[in-house]
């Protein structure tokens, strides 16, 4: 019987503000050539692990990480874009209607990798908070997704077996793989229907389906 549901931020309850998404925006700025796994991999254990004093500091420590000159021009466009996505970023036409719903029968909990100066503000300002027993960010556990202490910490907290839960995300990396090697049962949102999964739903609607 699942108990609890786990999700995601960016992506799976909340959508971005700017397009493409701001992390792929950050890869373009910055024109590093790497692959996007190993650059989103990177770039999240810099920026979302830590508090920065400021963000145009914590894009100085990204810069650094890809060996990149934090010249001022830069930096400034990767701050207004971050902000922008901030200002801009909602909640997915379905999100409140599904966490009001859901909230009656489980306990749910967010997870989700992000620094400091992006998600919070969104959540406050559309209400999210009260729908999660347990909100766990990666910038104030200094711990990502892809570490499974993160999700000890939620079911810990929330007093649940791994098996009593279904974590939802919109990424394969951070999402699916990091709470399936953390033997927890993933669904992904592809709210495309571009990607192949064994386990997978277009959104949020179709949780309450495959809970049954």
């Amino acid at each position: 019987m699942i108990k609890a549901i786990l999700f995601d931020s960016w992506g799976t309850i909340v959508e971005n503000g700017v397009f493409p998404s701001p992390v792929k925006q950050v890869k373009y700025i910055l024109r590093v050539d790497s692959p996007f796994d190993d650059f989103v991999m990177r770039f999240e254990k810099t920026m979302m692990l830590q508090k920065h004093p400021s963000l145009r500091e914590a894009f100085v420590e990204v810069c650094k990480e890809f060996q990149v000159e934090p010249k001022d021009w830069i930096i400034d466009r990767l701050v207004g874009m971050w902000n922008k996505n901030m200002l801009l970023a909602k909640p997915f036409p379905e999100t409140v209607e599904v966490l009001e719903s859901l909230k009656k029968k489980h306990q749910m909990a967010l997870v989700a990798n992000t620094d400091q100066f992006s998600l919070e503000p969104v959540l406050e300002k559309y209400d999210l908070r009260k729908y999660f027993e347990v909100i766990a960010l990666s910038y104030e556990m200094g711990q990502l997704k892809t570490d499974t202490k993160m999700f000890d910490y939620v079911f810990r907290k929330l007093k649940v077996k791994k098996t009593e839960a279904v974590m939802i995300g919109d990424s394969m990396q951070s999402d699916v793989n990091a709470a399936e090697n953390a033997g927890i049962k993933a669904y992904l949102i592809d709210r495309k229907n571009v990607r192949d999964h064994e386990h997978k739903i277009s959104n949020l609607k179709e949780i309450e389906k495959v809970l049954q």
